[in-house]
């Protein structure tokens, strides 16, 4: 019973960060246009489910906001993404579906890591808040210069940022939508990763003392299953006490 408990929360958890997300994504306040690029929120949920919910959730939603941001690209909503699907469908998919599946994973295992050595603090959830927005500039900008840097469209970039290699074209490219993101995933991330965390973490904690004791000590060494037949035992010796035989006494 208390696994469907559980797997019915973890459900409708997922349900609605992947809601969060679409929402995000599909509405003015999940992108904020910015040149060429749009600064995303979207990875505030993912980070929130990686957190939480553990690698797999956040490589899940991280799967979910690639979609709507390939998607994004089809629909001629990202100037950047039109540019580079025109050059490759299949390489865009990769940098725009695949970068935000493994930022949403490494954004999990990084929280994990830091949260071994951080149980009680604060810190944990502020690296993992604050790695998300990093890790999906990294993987979809890395990714870029991997598979696009030779395109018109990017060597255009380079030419008009005096970029001479592409680690300085990503800085010069993303510095200001950098710093947003940071800022942004990196407070909200924090604050109700900690704060859903600490909710569930609770509820955690009262759930056994909804157990009967009873149930508890018959789990623990049996002692009440036995009981029942001793008492019965006791009662039956009671029944068969031997009774005098009058006609002998005559």
């Amino acid at each position: 019973m208390k696994s469907k408990t559980f797997n019915i929360r973890s459900m409708t958890q997922l349900a609605l960060l992947t809601a969060i997300t679409l929402v995000l994504a599909y509405t003015p306040i999940g992108y904020l246009p910015l040149g060429p690029f749009n600064v995303s929120f979207l990875s505030v949920p993912v980070c929130i489910g990686a957190v939480v919910m553990g690698p797999g959730v956040g490589a899940f939603l991280g799967l979910v906001f690639g979609l709507t941001s390939f998607g994004n690209a089809l629909s001629g909503g990202s100037v950047m993404g039109v540019a580079l699907m025109s050059v490759s469908p299949v390489g865009y998919f990769v940098q725009s579906v695949v970068g935000r599946v493994l930022m949403g994973l490494c954004t999990g295992l990084i929280f994990r890591a830091v949260r071994k050595v951080d149980r009680r603090g604060f810190a944990s959830y502020v690296v993992g808040a604050v790695s998300a927005p990093l890790l999906n500039t990294v993987f979809y900008m890395g990714l870029m210069c991997l598979i696009f840097y030779n395109c018109e469209y990017v060597q255009n970039l380079v030419a008009s940022t005096g970029a001479a290699n592409p680690i300085l074209l990503v800085l010069a490219v993303v510095g200001v939508q950098g710093v947003i993101e940071v800022l942004v995933c990196g407070v909200i991330g924090s604050v109700i990763s900690k704060a859903v965390d600490a909710a569930l973490g609770r509820r955690a904690a009262e759930r056994p003392s909804s157990v009967p004791a009873e149930a508890l000590a018959e789990g623990a060494n049996g002692y009440l299953p036995h009981a029942e037949p001793a008492a019965a035992e006791e009662q039956e010796v009671t029944v068969v006490m031997p009774v005098p035989d009058k006609t002998s006494e005559n």
